[in-house]
């Protein structure tokens, strides 16, 4: 069976509508002729995010998204771990919603999910029309977090 599955790591769980982020990132997937595995989503602090980067990546520095990828040919399945803390220190310096930035970054990590990569300055690019792509048809109004 399939899912895709909410946690939080060491912060207050989002009030924001759970079932749909899980529509939105079955929708990416789905329009990435992918299937849809078993795929973690877990929203945590800087801190928490921090030790993971240091301890799987050997990176001393907050990031907002780290994936972690079990993807089996077509299946996409992994964890993705968001930091909210700087999902909305990255709202204020983009200036956009934290909503809107919330949901860029779990995209991105679908993405990443998918075989998509942003080490180079084409990569980056590529990966950031998918994401503004798919937030074209993401319906803000209502949603929080």
């Amino acid at each position: 069976m399939t899912k895709i599955q909410l946690f939080y790591e060491d912060i207050q769980p989002l009030k924001t509508n759970k079932t749909y982020i899980k529509n939105q990132i079955s929708r990416v997937i789905l329009s990435e002729n992918k299937l849809i595995g078993n795929i973690s989503v877990i929203f945590c602090s800087d801190y928490y995010l921090l030790e993971m980067n240091k301890q799987y990546l050997e990176h001393n520095y907050f990031t907002d998204v780290i994936t972690f990828d079990f993807v089996e040919e077509t299946v996409i399945s992994g964890d993705i771990f968001i930091s909210i803390d700087r999902v909305r220190d990255n709202a204020h310096l983009y200036d956009t919603t934290v909503i809107h930035e919330l949901f860029r970054v779990i995209f991105h990590g679908v993405l990443h999910l998918i075989g998509y990569n942003d080490k180079t300055n084409d990569e980056i690019k590529i990966m950031r029309e998918k994401e503004d792509f798919y937030l074209q048809d993401v319906v803000f109004e209502g949603l929080k977090i």
